[in-house]
């Protein structure tokens, strides 16, 4: 069972859902087959990544990296790394000048399954990036919302969540860890964020984030409303054969499968892809 699996087990009461306008942020275009800049090309071809190269073609690592700014040298918190595809990916982008931070919700007052699943992210997640990446774990920082130390206060120059809006959502961490990473973020840092996307006209039941899908304008006014300014959208990770509207939600696509039996209903989804994604860029709001 992978940790977005254990999560979907831990959900608490879906809050509910913010309905304030669409800021006017013009959507980017994507850029199919951009050449990726020698230093990213040569992360996304390292050895250590060839379990996670497949998903490439529905991620794009590049390319959304790009969107979101950054760049190495760069101090970049990754929310909730889980298994560390992005882990794999920014770490070495980073480089010997850049800092990586994995970032869990806090787990104080959670139940013994949550604090198992997502606690204690400082003494156990360094070494698996170490491992996952060779850099020294030394270089690799990782903190739980609740226990994050002063000096990392003003000092990030990006936030991303990959994935994640829906256990935000339903879990309650929306305004502990979006406060969190207000605090963390620098006077000009950004905010970067790619979610399993919603039909637009999909049912509230549908989209409380028990299916893993939220309506994008859902999302743009949750965030505007904790502090951040929509700066930007891009459909880089956009992919319209999806219709998000499986019964069993996100994970009944790739690469999770989830209940799927049938080899031609397997097939079909296949085709399909993974999942319809929005990507959104926020700036710190003064």
């Amino acid at each position: 069972m992978t940790l977005r699996h254990t999560l979907a087990a831990l959900a608490l009461a879906p809050a509910a859902l913010a309905l304030s306008p669409l800021a006017s942020a013009a959507p980017a275009k994507p850029a199919p087959g951009m050449a990726a800049a020698p230093a990213m090309a040569t992360v996304l071809a390292d050895s250590r990544r060839d379990a996670d190269r497949a998903r490439d073609v529905w991620r794009h690592p590049a390319e959304t990296l790009a969107f979101f700014k950054v760049e190495p040298g760069m101090t970049v918190v990754d929310y909730m790394p889980s298994g560390g595809w992005y882990t794999r990916v920014l770490v070495p982008y980073l480089g010997d000048k850049g800092h990586y931070i994995g970032l869990n919700p806090g787990v104080s007052g959670a139940s013994e399954r949550t604090r198992a699943a997502l606690g204690d992210l400082g003494a156990t997640f360094p070494a698996k990036a170490a491992e996952w990446t060779g850099v020294p774990a030394e270089r690799i920082a990782a903190y739980n919302t609740d226990a994050l130390p002063d000096n990392v206060m003003g000092s990030v120059d990006r936030v991303l969540v990959f994935r994640e809006m829906h256990n935000v959502l339903r879990n309650g961490w929306l305004y502990p860890d979006f406060l969190a990473m207000r605090r963390m973020l620098k006077a000009d840092g950004l905010l970067g964020i790619v979610q399993h996307r919603a039909r637009g006209d999909a049912p509230a039941d549908y989209t409380n984030g028990s299916k893993g899908y939220l309506r994008e304008r859902d999302v743009i006014a949750l965030v505007e409303a904790h502090g951040f300014e929509l700066v930007g959208k891009s459909e880089i990770n956009a992919n319209p054969a999806d219709p998000a509207n499986h019964p069993g939600g996100v994970w009944t696509l790739p690469p999770t499968f989830s209940g799927v039996q049938d080899d031609a209903e397997r097939a079909r989804l296949s085709a399909i892809g993974e999942s319809d994604r929005m990507t959104l860029l926020f700036r710190k709001r003064r």
